[in-house]
């Protein structure tokens, strides 16, 4: 099976001259973020490129944790979705859990 691998965020195939123009402005990758009062920036994109690898719909949208906006060396978490709806709830998901994280490692 020929899967296609570009797709916009409506996750409709597009090619890749379309996936290219789409993925040079920034704004259109940009589902949201969140920066936690320690630092960690959560932030979900539209990439657009299939990363499943298998069968299923398109991963297209990733929701990625790191230690902090500046000097992205490493993710802490990763998170993938088919739907932008399923990015947004994820992204409010992937808040919630280093929130709970953060305020645990403050308890202690």
């Amino acid at each position: 099976m020929n899967r296609n691998m570009y797709y916009d965020r409506s996750g409709k195939p597009i090619t890749l001259l379309e996936w290219g123009s789409m993925f040079e402005d920034r704004t259109t990758k940009r589902v949201a973020e969140t920066t936690l009062p320690d630092g960690t920036w959560i932030s979900t994109v539209w990439f657009g490129l299939d990363h499943r690898f298998g069968d299923g719909p398109p991963l297209i949208f990733e929701t990625m944790v790191f230690p902090s906006k500046d000097g992205l060396l490493y993710e802490l978490d990763t998170y993938r979705y088919s739907t932008e709806e399923e990015a947004i709830k994820g992204h409010e998901e992937a808040v919630a859990k280093w929130s709970a994280a953060q305020q645990e490692k403050e308890d202690e």
